[in-house]
Protein backbone atom coordinates (compact mmCIF):
# COMPACT_ATOMS: atom_id res chain seq x y z
CA UNK A 1 0.00 0.00 0.00
CA UNK A 2 0.88 3.54 -0.69
CA UNK A 3 1.25 5.42 2.68
CA UNK A 4 -0.72 8.30 3.33
CA UNK A 5 -1.84 9.75 6.73
CA UNK A 6 -5.43 8.29 6.16
CA UNK A 7 -4.08 4.94 4.86
CA UNK A 8 -2.08 4.60 8.36
CA UNK A 9 -5.06 5.82 10.49
CA UNK A 10 -7.20 3.16 8.85
CA UNK A 11 -5.20 0.35 9.33
CA UNK A 12 -6.62 -2.16 11.72
CA UNK A 13 -5.77 -5.41 13.21
CA UNK A 14 -7.26 -8.87 11.96
CA UNK A 15 -9.70 -10.10 14.28
CA UNK A 16 -7.22 -12.86 16.31
CA UNK A 17 -4.50 -10.95 15.50
CA UNK A 18 -1.74 -9.63 17.83
CA UNK A 19 -0.17 -7.73 15.42
CA UNK A 20 0.19 -6.68 11.74
CA UNK A 21 2.76 -5.42 9.54
CA UNK A 22 1.90 -3.12 6.75
CA UNK A 23 4.83 -1.83 4.06
CA UNK A 24 4.99 1.25 1.90
CA UNK A 25 4.67 0.54 -1.64
CA UNK A 26 6.96 4.24 -2.27
CA UNK A 27 10.37 3.03 0.07
CA UNK A 28 10.71 -0.35 0.34
CA UNK A 29 11.90 -1.57 3.62
CA UNK A 30 9.52 1.34 5.15
CA UNK A 31 6.89 0.10 7.32
CA UNK A 32 3.96 0.56 10.04
CA UNK A 33 3.80 -1.91 12.73
CA UNK A 34 0.47 -2.09 14.96
CA UNK A 35 0.54 -4.06 18.35
CA UNK A 36 -2.67 -5.23 20.12
CA UNK A 37 -2.01 -3.36 22.86
CA UNK A 38 -3.03 -0.36 20.50
CA UNK A 39 0.88 0.64 20.09
CA UNK A 40 1.77 1.64 16.21
CA UNK A 41 5.34 2.66 15.19
CA UNK A 42 6.97 3.12 11.93
CA UNK A 43 10.31 1.40 11.53
CA UNK A 44 12.28 -0.11 8.52
CA UNK A 45 13.05 -4.04 7.49
CA UNK A 46 16.22 -4.38 5.64
CA UNK A 47 19.08 -7.75 5.30
CA UNK A 48 22.30 -7.34 7.25
CA UNK A 49 25.17 -8.66 6.29
CA UNK A 50 25.09 -11.51 7.96
CA UNK A 51 22.06 -12.79 6.11
CA UNK A 52 19.76 -12.03 8.36
CA UNK A 53 16.67 -9.74 8.37
CA UNK A 54 16.39 -7.29 10.87
CA UNK A 55 14.06 -4.76 12.17
CA UNK A 56 14.44 -1.48 13.48
CA UNK A 57 11.77 1.20 15.09
CA UNK A 58 12.08 4.51 13.35
CA UNK A 59 9.67 6.26 15.83
CA UNK A 60 5.82 6.25 17.04
CA UNK A 61 2.88 6.91 15.10
CA UNK A 62 1.48 10.63 15.63
CA UNK A 63 5.01 11.69 17.56
CA UNK A 64 6.65 11.75 14.08
CA UNK A 65 4.37 12.78 11.22
CA UNK A 66 4.81 10.27 7.99
CA UNK A 67 7.39 12.50 6.52
CA UNK A 68 9.36 12.70 9.22
CA UNK A 69 9.58 8.82 9.54
CA UNK A 70 10.34 8.22 6.02
CA UNK A 71 12.77 10.89 6.02
CA UNK A 72 14.36 8.96 8.47
CA UNK A 73 14.00 5.53 7.40
CA UNK A 74 15.20 6.28 4.44
CA UNK A 75 18.78 7.59 6.14
CA UNK A 76 19.25 4.52 7.32
CA UNK A 77 18.47 2.58 4.35
CA UNK A 78 20.62 4.57 2.76
CA UNK A 79 22.79 3.60 5.54
CA UNK A 80 22.35 -0.01 5.04
CA UNK A 81 23.54 -0.15 1.64
CA UNK A 82 26.94 1.93 2.22
CA UNK A 83 27.58 -1.09 5.31
CA UNK A 84 25.64 0.70 8.25
CA UNK A 85 23.70 -2.01 10.33
CA UNK A 86 20.96 0.50 12.26
CA UNK A 87 20.35 -3.01 14.53
CA UNK A 88 23.89 -2.88 15.82
CA UNK A 89 24.37 0.55 15.86
CA UNK A 90 20.96 0.91 18.22
CA UNK A 91 22.51 -2.12 20.05
CA UNK A 92 25.64 0.20 20.62
CA UNK A 93 24.53 3.13 21.27
CA UNK A 94 22.45 1.35 24.74
CA UNK A 95 25.62 -0.36 25.31
CA UNK A 96 27.06 2.95 25.89
CA UNK A 97 24.25 4.65 27.12
CA UNK A 98 24.60 2.32 30.23
CA UNK A 99 28.28 3.28 30.89
CA UNK A 100 27.53 6.04 33.29
CA UNK A 101 29.75 8.47 34.85
CA UNK A 102 29.33 6.70 38.24
CA UNK A 103 29.56 2.85 36.94
CA UNK A 104 33.38 4.47 35.57
CA UNK A 105 34.21 6.58 38.78
CA UNK A 106 33.97 3.28 40.45
CA UNK A 107 35.91 1.28 37.93
CA UNK A 108 38.51 4.10 38.33
CA UNK A 109 38.63 4.05 42.39
CA UNK A 110 39.11 0.57 42.04
CA UNK A 111 42.55 0.74 40.52
CA UNK A 112 43.23 3.54 41.86
CA UNK A 113 42.88 2.55 45.51
CA UNK A 114 46.42 0.30 45.22
CA UNK A 115 48.36 3.14 43.92
CA UNK A 116 47.23 6.35 46.03
CA UNK A 117 47.86 6.54 49.18
CA UNK A 118 45.16 6.75 51.59
CA UNK A 119 44.44 10.37 51.63
CA UNK A 120 44.93 10.82 48.19
CA UNK A 121 42.34 8.76 47.74
CA UNK A 122 39.92 9.78 50.12
CA UNK A 123 40.39 12.93 48.19
CA UNK A 124 39.63 11.84 44.87
CA UNK A 125 36.53 9.25 46.29
CA UNK A 126 35.32 12.29 47.55
CA UNK A 127 35.28 14.38 44.80
CA UNK A 128 33.92 11.89 42.46
CA UNK A 129 31.19 10.55 44.49
CA UNK A 130 30.46 14.41 46.28
CA UNK A 131 31.01 17.12 44.09
CA UNK A 132 29.96 15.39 40.64
CA UNK A 133 27.53 12.93 41.85
CA UNK A 134 24.79 15.44 39.70
CA UNK A 135 26.07 14.03 36.95
CA UNK A 136 26.81 10.23 37.92
CA UNK A 137 23.46 8.85 35.92
CA UNK A 138 25.31 10.43 32.84
CA UNK A 139 26.33 8.37 29.80
CA UNK A 140 30.27 9.38 30.19
CA UNK A 141 30.05 9.70 26.43
CA UNK A 142 27.44 12.37 26.69
CA UNK A 143 29.09 14.65 29.01
CA UNK A 144 30.26 17.63 27.41
CA UNK A 145 32.09 20.27 28.52
CA UNK A 146 29.63 22.55 29.00
CA UNK A 147 28.42 20.01 31.97
CA UNK A 148 31.40 20.15 33.55
CA UNK A 149 31.59 24.02 33.67
CA UNK A 150 28.48 24.21 34.97
CA UNK A 151 29.09 22.12 37.84
CA UNK A 152 32.41 23.58 38.00
CA UNK A 153 30.83 26.80 38.84
CA UNK A 154 28.25 25.17 41.45
CA UNK A 155 31.05 23.67 43.26
CA UNK A 156 32.89 27.22 43.31
CA UNK A 157 30.32 29.25 44.89
CA UNK A 158 30.86 30.87 48.27
CA UNK A 159 34.78 31.04 47.90
CA UNK A 160 35.17 27.04 47.09
CA UNK A 161 37.23 28.17 43.86
CA UNK A 162 40.08 25.81 45.26
CA UNK A 163 37.92 23.08 46.01
CA UNK A 164 36.39 23.36 42.55
CA UNK A 165 39.84 23.13 41.61
CA UNK A 166 40.63 20.28 42.73
CA UNK A 167 37.19 18.11 41.63
CA UNK A 168 38.65 19.33 38.69
CA UNK A 169 41.71 17.57 38.07
CA UNK A 170 39.93 14.56 39.81
CA UNK A 171 37.49 13.93 37.34
CA UNK A 172 40.40 14.95 34.36
CA UNK A 173 42.70 12.25 35.40
CA UNK A 174 39.38 9.91 35.33
CA UNK A 175 38.30 11.06 32.28
CA UNK A 176 42.12 10.56 30.84
CA UNK A 177 42.36 6.80 32.55
CA UNK A 178 38.90 6.04 30.78
CA UNK A 179 39.72 6.85 27.87
CA UNK A 180 42.88 4.69 27.95
CA UNK A 181 40.40 1.59 29.35
CA UNK A 182 38.11 2.32 25.87
CA UNK A 183 35.57 3.74 28.00
CA UNK A 184 35.50 7.09 26.87
CA UNK A 185 35.69 9.05 23.71
CA UNK A 186 37.48 12.22 25.16
CA UNK A 187 37.90 13.89 28.04
CA UNK A 188 35.22 17.37 28.43
CA UNK A 189 37.37 18.68 31.13
CA UNK A 190 39.91 19.72 28.63
CA UNK A 191 39.44 23.43 27.82
CA UNK A 192 36.93 24.38 30.99
CA UNK A 193 38.86 27.07 32.93
CA UNK A 194 40.48 26.53 35.82
CA UNK A 195 38.84 27.76 38.98
CA UNK A 196 41.58 28.85 40.93
CA UNK A 197 45.57 28.03 41.04
CA UNK A 198 46.60 26.14 44.37
CA UNK A 199 49.36 27.60 46.57
CA UNK A 200 51.24 26.03 48.83
CA UNK A 201 49.98 26.55 52.61
CA UNK A 202 52.80 28.41 54.69
CA UNK A 203 49.94 28.33 57.67
CA UNK A 204 52.21 28.26 61.02
CA UNK A 205 50.22 28.00 63.91
CA UNK A 206 51.12 30.59 66.95
CA UNK A 207 51.74 29.60 70.72
CA UNK A 208 48.22 30.52 71.39
CA UNK A 209 46.91 28.47 68.22
CA UNK A 210 49.47 25.75 69.72
CA UNK A 211 48.09 25.69 73.54
CA UNK A 212 44.58 25.94 71.98
CA UNK A 213 44.60 22.64 70.06
CA UNK A 214 46.72 21.03 72.59
CA UNK A 215 44.00 21.83 75.75
CA UNK A 216 41.42 21.01 73.00
CA UNK A 217 42.96 17.40 73.02
CA UNK A 218 40.49 14.76 74.68
CA UNK A 219 41.85 11.73 76.39
CA UNK A 220 40.74 9.42 73.15
CA UNK A 221 42.07 8.41 69.99
CA UNK A 222 40.83 11.38 67.60
CA UNK A 223 43.31 13.47 70.55
CA UNK A 224 45.82 10.79 70.96
CA UNK A 225 46.76 11.12 67.39
CA UNK A 226 46.67 15.19 67.28
CA UNK A 227 48.97 15.47 70.07
CA UNK A 228 51.39 13.24 68.75
CA UNK A 229 50.97 15.23 65.03
CA UNK A 230 52.65 17.67 66.78
CA UNK A 231 55.02 16.15 68.89
CA UNK A 232 56.64 14.16 65.92
CA UNK A 233 56.45 16.04 63.06
CA UNK A 234 55.13 13.01 60.62
CA UNK A 235 51.99 13.12 58.41
CA UNK A 236 48.60 12.58 59.17
CA UNK A 237 48.56 8.57 57.19
CA UNK A 238 51.48 7.98 58.39
CA UNK A 239 49.99 8.71 62.32
CA UNK A 240 47.23 7.35 62.14
CA UNK A 241 48.18 4.11 60.18
CA UNK A 242 50.84 3.45 62.87
CA UNK A 243 50.90 -0.37 63.38
CA UNK A 244 51.93 -2.15 66.88
CA UNK A 245 54.58 -3.65 64.48
CA UNK A 246 55.96 -0.69 64.07
CA UNK A 247 56.76 0.82 67.93
CA UNK A 248 59.93 -0.43 70.24
CA UNK A 249 58.43 1.18 73.20
CA UNK A 250 61.70 0.34 75.45
CA UNK A 251 64.01 1.73 72.83
CA UNK A 252 61.59 4.80 72.26
CA UNK A 253 61.91 4.73 68.48
CA UNK A 254 58.68 4.59 65.84
CA UNK A 255 59.83 3.06 62.80
CA UNK A 256 57.86 3.82 59.49
CA UNK A 257 58.51 1.27 56.72
CA UNK A 258 59.62 1.92 53.43
CA UNK A 259 55.89 1.22 51.51
CA UNK A 260 54.33 3.84 53.94
CA UNK A 261 56.23 7.04 53.79
CA UNK A 262 56.04 9.25 50.91
CA UNK A 263 60.15 9.27 49.75
CA UNK A 264 59.98 5.53 50.35
CA UNK A 265 62.79 5.37 52.35
CA UNK A 266 62.50 3.78 56.17
CA UNK A 267 62.30 6.30 58.66
CA UNK A 268 62.94 5.74 62.21
CA UNK A 269 61.28 8.54 64.82
CA UNK A 270 62.76 8.86 68.47
CA UNK A 271 59.98 9.09 71.08
CA UNK A 272 60.02 11.89 73.72
CA UNK A 273 58.83 11.21 76.54
CA UNK A 274 55.21 13.09 76.55
CA UNK A 275 54.93 10.83 72.92
CA UNK A 276 55.56 7.27 75.16
CA UNK A 277 53.13 8.14 77.41
CA UNK A 278 50.56 8.99 74.93
CA UNK A 279 51.45 5.37 73.42
CA UNK A 280 51.91 3.41 76.32
CA UNK A 281 48.57 4.30 77.80
CA UNK A 282 46.27 3.81 75.03
CA UNK A 283 43.93 1.01 75.09
CA UNK A 284 45.03 -2.17 72.45
CA UNK A 285 43.08 -4.20 70.88
CA UNK A 286 43.57 -7.98 70.37
CA UNK A 287 44.30 -9.32 67.30
CA UNK A 288 44.63 -6.33 65.32
CA UNK A 289 48.10 -4.42 64.86
CA UNK A 290 46.45 -0.89 63.67
CA UNK A 291 47.00 0.76 66.71
CA UNK A 292 44.42 3.89 65.72
CA UNK A 293 40.65 3.25 64.20
CA UNK A 294 38.48 0.27 64.34
CA UNK A 295 37.61 -2.66 62.55
CA UNK A 296 39.89 -4.16 59.62
CA UNK A 297 41.19 -0.47 58.50
CA UNK A 298 42.91 2.64 60.18
CA UNK A 299 41.59 5.52 61.95
CA UNK A 300 39.16 7.47 59.58
CA UNK A 301 36.66 9.71 62.03
CA UNK A 302 39.20 12.95 60.60
CA UNK A 303 36.74 15.36 59.66
CA UNK A 304 34.12 15.09 62.25
CA UNK A 305 36.57 14.26 65.50
CA UNK A 306 38.19 17.99 63.85
CA UNK A 307 34.91 20.01 63.42
CA UNK A 308 34.31 19.40 66.87
CA UNK A 309 37.80 20.32 68.26
CA UNK A 310 37.37 23.28 66.38
CA UNK A 311 33.85 23.83 68.52
CA UNK A 312 35.94 23.47 71.64
CA UNK A 313 38.81 25.81 70.80
CA UNK A 314 35.79 28.10 69.92
CA UNK A 315 34.17 27.70 73.64
CA UNK A 316 37.51 28.72 75.13
CA UNK A 317 37.76 31.95 73.34
CA UNK A 318 39.97 31.95 70.79
CA UNK A 319 38.87 33.26 67.46
CA UNK A 320 41.37 31.21 65.50
CA UNK A 321 41.51 30.95 61.70
CA UNK A 322 41.41 28.00 59.57
CA UNK A 323 43.71 25.60 59.87
CA UNK A 324 44.62 21.78 59.09
CA UNK A 325 46.28 18.73 60.25
CA UNK A 326 49.01 19.02 58.14
CA UNK A 327 49.40 22.75 59.68
CA UNK A 328 51.32 20.91 62.80
CA UNK A 329 54.19 18.90 60.75
CA UNK A 330 55.32 22.49 59.12
CA UNK A 331 54.44 24.28 62.99
CA UNK A 332 56.44 21.51 64.36
CA UNK A 333 59.35 22.45 61.62
CA UNK A 334 58.99 25.74 62.41
CA UNK A 335 59.35 25.52 66.02
CA UNK A 336 61.90 23.38 66.06
CA UNK A 337 64.23 25.93 64.26
CA UNK A 338 63.15 28.79 66.50
CA UNK A 339 64.30 26.62 69.28
CA UNK A 340 67.79 25.81 67.90
CA UNK A 341 67.24 22.82 66.08
CA UNK A 342 69.76 23.28 62.90
CA UNK A 343 67.65 22.65 59.71
CA UNK A 344 69.35 19.50 58.39
CA UNK A 345 68.28 17.92 61.50
CA UNK A 346 64.97 19.17 61.06
CA UNK A 347 64.27 18.13 57.79
CA UNK A 348 65.83 14.50 59.07
CA UNK A 349 62.70 14.40 61.49
CA UNK A 350 60.82 15.45 58.70
CA UNK A 351 62.00 12.72 56.24
CA UNK A 352 62.57 15.11 53.78
CA UNK A 353 65.35 13.82 51.34
CA UNK A 354 67.05 17.50 50.41
CA UNK A 355 70.28 19.47 50.07
CA UNK A 356 72.90 17.49 52.07
CA UNK A 357 70.90 14.56 52.37
CA UNK A 358 70.14 13.86 49.15
CA UNK A 359 71.29 10.76 47.40
CA UNK A 360 73.39 8.33 48.47
CA UNK A 361 74.18 10.12 51.78
CA UNK A 362 70.98 10.52 52.90
CA UNK A 363 70.59 6.97 53.19
CA UNK A 364 73.87 6.30 55.08
CA UNK A 365 73.36 9.74 57.18
CA UNK A 366 70.31 8.16 58.82
CA UNK A 367 72.33 6.34 61.90
CA UNK A 368 74.21 9.49 61.97
CA UNK A 369 71.32 11.62 62.66
CA UNK A 370 69.41 9.57 65.31
CA UNK A 371 70.73 11.37 68.48
CA UNK A 372 70.58 14.29 66.87
CA UNK A 373 66.50 13.71 65.89
CA UNK A 374 66.13 12.43 69.53
CA UNK A 375 67.57 15.82 71.00
CA UNK A 376 65.37 17.78 68.65
CA UNK A 377 62.39 15.98 69.61
CA UNK A 378 62.66 15.94 73.57
CA UNK A 379 63.64 19.54 72.96
CA UNK A 380 60.62 20.53 71.12
CA UNK A 381 58.73 18.18 73.31
CA UNK A 382 59.70 20.02 76.35
CA UNK A 383 58.49 23.36 74.52
CA UNK A 384 55.18 21.99 73.90
CA UNK A 385 54.44 20.95 77.27
CA UNK A 386 55.50 24.82 78.76
CA UNK A 387 53.60 26.23 76.47
CA UNK A 388 50.11 23.90 77.04
CA UNK A 389 50.55 24.53 80.90
CA UNK A 390 50.59 28.43 80.81
CA UNK A 391 47.88 30.14 81.91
Amino acid sequence: MRFTKTSIETLALPVGKSELYAWDDTLKGFGVKLNAGGSRNYLIQYRARDGRTRRVVVGKVGTLTLDEARKRARDLLSGVQVGIDPHAEKAAAKVRAAVTLGIVAEAYLKQAESRLRSRSFEQVERHLKRDWQPLTSMPVNEIKRANVATQLNLIAVDGHRVKAARARSALSAMFTWAMGEGLADSNPVVGTNKPADEKARDRVLNEKELRAIWLACRDDTYGRIVRLLLLTGQRRDEVGSMRETELDLAAAVWTIPAERTKNGLVHEVPLSRPALDILGAHPRTEGRSLLFGYGVGAFSGWSNSKERMDKRIAASGLAMAPWRLHDLRRTAATGMASIGVLPHVVEAVLNHISGSKAGVAGIYNRATYAREKREALDLWAAHVLALSSLE
